[in-house]
């Protein structure tokens, strides 16, 4: 499907015909050919049901495809910071003590608007990020997946009983929710991440606080107009702009008792220990290194298409991009025989433009970034075979773009192979057998997710035996779990015991309670351990 293909060959795109919402900040114009959208050009919080507009600092928000700022957003104080984190202090009481049924059916609706605001939700994330329309609207339909599960939440939320477990005691179990609980997130994934964290985190009885990156901060505040217009109280979603002062702020705040985040391994580590160092329970997933083995028995042409999709679709920039192809015997050159061709063919431009197949990167300091990484893995010995550096679109000259990037004789003391590029250049690794493309995986300090094409059944289970990774693929190359399972990496790849979302999302947003309970009256002491 689209959401796991990544990008299309070719999706014409649903033309947008909206009007704003009357509690919308947002005005969306009607197009016959194009996807139009207004962004405000000051981007505000959204705390207590209600938009607020901050000031002083801004950061700049840009298009990506043009190079030019869009917009401003508010980086909040403490003060702003203070007051979203006491709107869902205030919340929790009320929303905690509602029947899940309850909460639930607000997810319904909110399911329903997501659906109904679909490709508005997508166009934001193109204009403000930069990957191809119909990636965005995979991405939607990831989130929206989540929101279903959470959907799901009387069942989920169901504990165990035991009658009879001895002297007339029954025993039963019950989870309860949290309290203010808080989400930031990275400007990679601005809708699917939120939305892999608050409706369940919602839906769980928790009141909730949005920190979105500060590059695509739009969809965020869509996001929270929706869950209003859903029915959710005021207060128990709130979005607060900014950058580390307010990742700081969440971290020390007493009356948030519990962090998720995804970004970077050094980010994820330091958030890590200082809230877990105040005595906060904390989900960190970090980056990763995510290897695709290719056997010798592997169709080539099958392989080729899917190291396209996984290595360059949203130009590289996810955590579980395919950045390294670890080519088994002499897989090697036939690989990067069928790679050449299909890099010159990719389509790269402005990701409204439905024939693109790849767009910018998100911001002119990541280009320079990947290039940078580009220069280091040249002088480090590896062999360019293909350059995506100096790329340009026609009538966009001013857009972050790059071309596709392939590095043939990558060795692992290499930084272009150590380290998570996040652009798109895929790295080619040679070893001698399946030992050897195991041994490497496991070496490396990220454990995210590996792939292996392979015809073997054989091999197959090895790899999902021996492999040091949180997410497995075999024959399939990017193995995100749909909403039901979890995601989350090995190693420095995650920071805490559980993965997001999933039955992982309702334990980490949830506390377990043990009840013992009896009505026979016995008022002799026992000094024994009690038994059955």
């Amino acid at each position: 499907m689209d959401a796991q293909r990544h990008f299309s060959r070719k999706q014409t795109q649903s033309s947008l015909i909206m009007k704003a919402h009357p509690h919308s900040h947002f005005e969306f114009c009607e197009s016959e050919n194009t996807n139009k959208l207004s962004i405000p050009r000051h981007i505000a919080h959204f705390i207590d049901g209600k938009s607020v507009p901050g000031g002083d600092p801004t950061s700049d928000v840009f298009n990506p495809a043009t190079g030019e700022v869009i917009a401003q957003v508010a980086l909040a104080s403490h003060a702003e910071v203070n007051a979203a984190v006491e709107a869902a202090r205030t919340a929790f009481p009320k929303w905690s003590a509602l029947s899940p049924l309850k909460r639930a059916r607000v997810l319904f609706k909110f399911k329903q608007l997501l659906e109904t605001h679909h490709d508005e939700l997508a166009t934001f994330i193109t204009l403000e990020h930069g990957k191809v329309f119909s990636d965005a609207k995979g991405e939607v339909l990831r989130g929206m997946e989540v929101v279903e599960f959470a959907c799901g939440i009387p069942h989920l939320l169901k504990g165990e009983y035991t009658d009879q477990i001895g002297g007339g005691i029954d025993h039963w179990s019950l989870r309860q929710p949290l309290g203010v609980v808080a989400g930031i997130t990275p400007f990679n994934f601005p809708v699917m991440v939120p939305l892999w964290m608050a409706p369940l985190a919602i839906a769980c009885g928790n009141t909730f606080v949005l920190k979105p990156a500060e590059r695509d901060p739009s969809a965020s505040l869509r996001i929270a107009e929706l869950l209003k217009e859903s029915g959710l109280p005021d207060g128990v979603f709130n979005v607060i702009q900014g950058d580390k002062t307010v990742v700081e702020a969440l971290i020390a705040h007493p009356e948030v008792v519990a962090l998720s985040f995804v970004g970077s391994t050094p980010v994820a580590e330091t958030i890590y220990k200082a809230a877990t160092s105040r005595g906060k329970r904390v989900q960190a997933l970090g980056g990763a290194k995510n290897h695709l083995v290719v056997m010798p028995d592997a169709d080539l042409e099958v392989v080729a298409e899917a190291l396209m999709g996984a290595a360059y679709g949203s130009a590289g920039e996810r955590c579980m991009s395919i950045s390294v192809a670890v080519a088994v015997g002499n897989t090697g050159d036939a690989l990067i025989e069928k790679l050449i061709p299909r890099i010159r063919a990719l389509k790269i431009g402005n990701g409204m433009d439905a024939d693109s197949e790849m767009g910018p990167v998100v911001t002119a300091s990541h280009k320079q970034r990947i290039e940078s990484y580009i220069e280091d893995g040249i002088k480090s010995g590896a062999v360019l075979i293909a350059d995506g550096r100096n790329y340009s679109v026609p009538g966009f000259e001013k857009g972050f773009f790059l071309g596709g990037t392939l590095f043939d004789q990558v060795t692992p003391d290499m930084r272009i192979y150590k380290e998570e590029i996040f652009g798109p250049v895929l790295c080619v690794v040679r070893v001698p057998d399946f030992d050897s493309a195991v041994t490497l995986i496991n070496a490396h300090e990220f454990g995210n997710g590996a792939s292996c094409y392979t015809k073997s059944g054989g091999v197959a289970r090895e790899f999902t035996m021996r492999i040091h990774v949180g997410m497995v693929g075999i024959n399939v190359p990017i193995p995100v779990p749909m909403a039901w399972h979890s995601f989350g990496g090995w190693k420095r790849s995650l920071f805490g015991s559980q993965h997001i979302y999933g039955l992982e999302g309702i334990r980490f947003y949830t506390r377990y309670k043990s009840i013992m309970q009896r009505w026979i009256a016995d008022s002799s002491a026992q000094f024994s351990m009690p038994t059955n």
